[in-house]
């Protein structure tokens, strides 16, 4: 230190080794000892040396808490890019270079710029969490929830915001297909209740105050109470009008058939176009407001019990009428049934009341309907039989036509008969054909049948066999006629040998009008009583299947 300058010139500064020198000028002045002058030298590095000890600890604490800064720093900064998932500034957290307060001048920066980042994209995180909390909320139908969430830090980076946007859009879809789903049952329920004709809005309302209010749709509950209880009204208000529509289709069918039995006036009928508009209508046809309505079913349950009320005095009219119907059916058939008791039994029935008119009037339908099947059945046998009744008639015509002495006289009207004559005879030669014929035609129907062919009560076979025994016997009377003749011409030759003379030979009895008349006596006998007379219109005799109550004739109204 003895060679260390005072002062330096250049600086014109006050140094330690100037003031050493100053120091040791007054150490000789005085004339300290050299042994004091070390002890006070010593002293003095002593001190200087703690001077630097305690500096040197206060630049290492200031370093470690720079250093534990950096460090906070750099976690922040690596916890804000996890967070945000931001990659764009990751090369500052690699950059390790240069010193401390260097790397925390180059940090700083960029973790203001992530806290700004940080709370815009948390802002968004509230946004889109607040849009998804009240759109669950409207689906619970707990109200809106907005704010009761804390938003995840820990992730705020754009894919796990774009899942929260992809998830928000989800839900809105879905609240849109609710919205829509129940404007289309408020929409259902609207229809509805004009049809059958109740209060709209005091329905929808039971079901929540929202929906009775048409124009404004964003304020609709679509919660799932909501929906389940909107449906659960649809449910009930379709079943009522199902219902109605039912009992408006009874009333019209009960209409029809009640103006059919009264023969009503179209003018009338149209009084009540609104319920028989619907007769065969199903429940998603009916949309017309007010159709279903309570007081239009009451109206047409009033005009029923009235029309009701006079169907009994029109029901003999009526019944009576049908009956002629079914007798002339069976008329033409040649089928014979007890008109007196039937017609009896209608008038028993209609003032008792035991049986529904409508139920009788089905029931004699239905006996139409089957006599008509009957009828029809034997048209064919009939058609032979009517055939073979004009043949025969024509056979009976023909005989009385050849007794007739003057036939061939140019009397007026000859020519006619003669031409007759010749059509009778071609006829006549067909009639063992045609019994023939009706005969095989007879069994096959009866074998069918396992019933007996009558006409006019009277066995088909029967009258063919006795027809056919007739014939026979006129065949052997014509031959015997034919042998009696030769032998009254030998015997008229030998008188007139005899006597010279000629007798005026008898007229024969007709064999023919023997015949045929025998077949008209015993035909008329059958269906008069046994009494000859007069052979009228056949009558209809009662076929043998039928019985006096049946599955087809409940009332027993035709019984034999």
């Amino acid at each position: 230190m003895a060679g260390v300058d005072v002062q330096n010139p250049l600086l014109g500064e006050t140094t330690c080794g100037s003031l050493l020198i100053h120091l040791q000028k007054i150490w000789d002045e005085i004339g300290e000892s050299d042994e004091e002058r070390d002890k006070m030298l010593l002293q003095l590095e002593q001190e200087c040396l703690n001077v630097y000890k305690r500096k040197v600890e206060q630049t290492a604490k200031s370093r470690a808490q720079l250093l534990q800064s950096l460090a906070d720093a750099k976690l922040e900064l690596s916890t804000l890019l996890s967070s945000l998932g931001d990659k764009s500034l990751t090369r500052i957290s690699e950059k390790t270079s240069g010193t401390i307060k260097s790397q925390l001048a180059a940090i700083t920066p960029a973790l203001e710029q992530l806290w700004k980042k940080k709370e815009e994209r948390v802002k968004k995180f509230k946004d889109v969490l607040t849009q998804i909390q009240k759109i669950r909320g409207e689906i619970s139908g707990s109200g809106d929830v907005a704010g009761s969430f804390v938003v995840d830090e820990s992730d705020l980076s754009l894919n796990k915001l774009d899942e929260f946007h992809d998830h928000l859009q989800q839900l809105q879809k879905e609240k849109s297909e609710r919205m829509n789903k129940v404007l289309e049952l408020v929409n259902i329920v609207h229809d509805i209740c004009g049809v059958i004709g109740i209060d709209f809005y005091e329905t929808v309302t039971e079901v929540h105050p929202s929906l009775n209010d048409i124009t404004d749709t964003q304020s609709k509950s679509i919660s799932n109470d909501t929906l389940a209880r909107l449906a659960n009204t649809v449910l009930a208000l379709k079943e009522a009008k199902k219902q109605r529509l039912q009992k408006v289709q009874e009333l019209a069918d009960e209409l029809n058939e009640l103006w059919n039995l009264m023969d009503t006036s179209e003018e009338e009928r149209r009084l009540f176009d609104h319920v028989t508009c619907n007769i065969s209508a199903s429940v998603d046809e009916v949309t017309v407001p007010g159709a279903l309505a309570l007081h239009l079913i009451e109206q047409a349950e009033v005009e029923v019990e009235r029309l009701d009320e006079l169907k009994s005095s029109r029901m003999k009219e009526i019944a009576l009428k049908k009956q002629g119907e079914l007798e002339d059916i069976y008329t033409r058939a040649h089928i014979q049934i007890d008109t007196q008791t039937a017609r009896e039994k209608i008038f028993t029935l209609i003032d008792s009341g035991t049986l529904e008119p409508s139920e009788l009037l089905a029931d004699m339908d239905a006996q139409i309907t089957k006599a008509k099947e009957e009828a029809s059945g034997r048209k064919d046998i009939l058609d032979k039989v009517e055939k073979w009744m004009s043949a025969c008639e024509e056979e009976s015509w023909l005989e009385d036509y050849n007794r007739d002495d003057n036939r061939y006289s140019g009397s007026r009207g000859a020519h006619l008969n003669l031409k007759r004559a010749e059509k009778a005879r071609i006829l006549v030669s067909k009639i063992p054909g045609l019994v023939e014929s009706l005969v095989g035609k007879t069994r096959t129907w009866e074998e069918e049948h396992g019933l007996t062919f009558c006409y006019d009560g009277v066995p088909l076979l029967a009258m063919l066999d006795e027809y056919a025994v007739l014939r026979h016997e006129r065949e052997e009377e014509k031959k015997r006629m034919r042998d009696q003749k030769k032998v009254n011409g030998q015997m008229n030759a030998e008188q007139e040998a005899m006597f010279g003379s000629k007798p005026s030979p008898a007229r024969p009895l007709s064999s023919m009008k023997k015949g045929n008349g025998g077949l008209n006596r015993r035909l008329s006998m059958n269906q008069n009583g046994g009494k000859s007379g007069k052979r009228d219109v056949p009558r209809p005799v009662a076929p043998l299947n039928y019985v006096a109550i049946t599955k087809e004739d409940p009332a027993g109204l035709f019984t034999p």
